[in-house]
């Protein structure tokens, strides 16, 4: 499978800051608890980009293949995410990108996904070969081989051997292009299986020792394990099976002290097959066991890593579900239920801007309850808030779904009328009037009992003008239908000249210059 470069490798464009490999080298060694260790200081650090924001994705992959490695599934999704994310945002171009793209190839080929792991796999070669960057090309050439390794083990024999055979291609290609390291032990290992696969078993068996004998002065468990599978592969096919048989133990002994399920999987099924062939019931029952072993722990540890990535989205969800409650609890009156003064400062900027959009003109209805302190002071605090209750249902009544209506402040309230399909010359005023009279008319006695009922003052103003604006020359009508005798609708000049005002521009004004009041106007408090 796919392994990086060692802890004492320069570093090299597309490659990994030393601390991260020394990681991945402690694993390859069989040290997982000190791997862990590490890891836990290593994660704990953002990587920077160095100018280069591909390289900074391949930090971030290289410790996703890790944090996979060590079983630790949702950090592992987390951090291949937010790598890949680079993936959408341009086109793929240079080393970094390759090493990254290769590695996401790695880890779909874990996750199952083998078609799409095979296509990145070779997208990262093609990005590699284009960067003219050797090493880079030289490891994205191990990884596509090794996979198509894995790839012909378990195809038909006949398709096996031509796959094989692309495979051997390429990796004596990246042999070409490096000479040391652990790259280059991998590519000898992996080059050693495709020679098997191809029947070039002489050639194979010297390529594999020479990767094994590199590995195990590089202390490196996973080349050793790979060296070993690769030369039980070539005895089996002489049909020397016991010597297979010690081999592939071997193979498996190696490959379970690295915590490497794939490996161990893939080696536990070869060990079964030398085995059964050989007639050790026992031994191949062993071999069957860890390799179901591997695969019940491959396929537990995704399902809790995913389990526990789904239940952090869920918690994700539910806290921005309840940051979205908050700001809208913010936004909302809890008296009434009505937008309050924040919720219409946010939501009239936009709806002013859809209605100037549609050519359509805006209103804004200013209302303010009449006689309110004394409404507080005959019957209690609590009748007063019944009576601001009633009055919110009433203006919500009288008003459309798109309109927005907010209490103000106190005993004041706010309706901006947008999108009206009728005349816009004069929505604003009946519908001011319409409010006024369901007041006027409402029965209060349930709410009230015996005194003064409570009627509404409204000055309303129109314009393709800001909420400040269109409030402004609402609050001045407003001051008119107060001065005027309350319970009676002001409409202010349009702040364009489309409604007409009275005759000095500040008086008493309704859609024609009339006053749009009740027969008998209630006197000055």
């Amino acid at each position: 499978m796919d392994h990086d470069v060692d802890h004492d490798e320069p570093l090299a464009a597309g490659q990994i800051p030393r601390q991260d490999r020394e990681v991945r080298s402690l694993l390859d060694s069989g040290r997982v608890v000190e791997a862990n260790t590490l890891f836990d200081d290593v994660v704990s650090r953002t990587p920077a980009s160095g100018g280069d924001r591909w390289r900074r994705a391949t930090v971030l992959v290289y410790r996703a293949v890790v944090a996979w490695r060590l079983g630790r599934i949702p950090l592992a999704l987390e951090l291949a995410a937010e790598g890949w994310t680079e993936l959408d945002s341009e086109r793929p171009v240079g080393a970094a990108a390759a090493q990254t793209i290769g590695m996401l190839g790695y880890l779909l080929d874990g996750i199952g996904h083998r078609r799409a792991a095979l296509d990145m796999t070779r997208l990262s070669v093609q990005v590699a070969r284009d960067s003219g960057d050797a090493q880079t090309l030289a490891h994205c050439l191990q990884r596509l081989g090794g996979t198509l390794n894995f790839r012909a083990v378990d195809a038909p024999e006949e398709a096996a051997r031509q796959i094989f055979g692309e495979a051997a291609v390429l990796l004596e290609q990246g042999l070409e292009l490096i000479s040391e390291g652990y790259v280059h032990r991998a590519l000898l290992g992996a080059y050693s299986r495709s020679l098997a696969g191809i029947g070039e078993l002489d050639q194979a068996e010297k390529t594999a020792k020479q990767a094994g004998e590199l590995a195990r002065r590089a202390e490196d468990w996973w080349g050793q394990a790979v060296s070993h599978w690769v030369l039980a592969t070539v005895q089996r096919a002489r049909g020397d099976l016991a010597e297979a048989r010690t081999l592939a133990a071997r193979s498996v002994a190696e490959a379970e002290k690295i915590n490497d399920t794939s490996l161990l999987f893939r080696f536990s099924l070869d060990l079964a097959d030398i085995c059964n062939s050989l007639g050790d019931a026992v031994g191949e029952a062993e071999a069957l066991r860890r390799s179901l072993k591997s695969s019940r722990t491959a396929v537990e540890t995704l399902q809790e890593g995913l389990g526990q990535a789904l239940e952090q989205r869920r918690l994700a969800v539910q806290a921005q579900r309840l940051a979205m409650a908050a700001q809208e609890a913010a936004a909302r009156d809890p008296l009434t239920g009505l937008a309050n003064r924040l919720g219409l400062e946010r939501a009239a900027p936009q709806l002013l801007e859809r209605t100037a959009a549609r050519g359509r003109m805006p209103w804004l209805v200013l209302v303010d309850v009449d006689w309110f302190k004394g409404v507080n002071d005959d019957a209690g605090h609590a009748a007063g808030d019944a009576a601001l209750r009633e009055i919110a249902q009433l203006l919500r009544r009288e008003c459309r779904t798109d309109d927005l209506v907010a209490r103000w402040a106190g005993d004041e309230f706010v309706v901006l009328l947008v999108d009206a399909n009728e005349d816009r010359h004069n929505v604003g005023p009946v519908v001011a009037e319409r409010i006024r009279a369901a007041v006027d008319d409402h029965d209060w006695s349930m709410v009230l009992g015996d005194i003064r009922r409570p009627t509404v003052s409204i000055g309303v103003a129109a314009g393709p003008a800001k909420l400040d604006q269109l409030f402004a020359a609402a609050d001045i009508a407003l001051y008119r239908a107060k001065r005027h005798g309350r319970n009676r609708v002001e409409v202010q000049p349009s702040l364009n000249g489309g409604v007409d005002g009275g005759a000095d521009g500040g008086v008493d004004g309704g859609v024609d210059g009339t006053v749009l009041a009740p027969e008998q106007p209630v006197g000055l408090e």
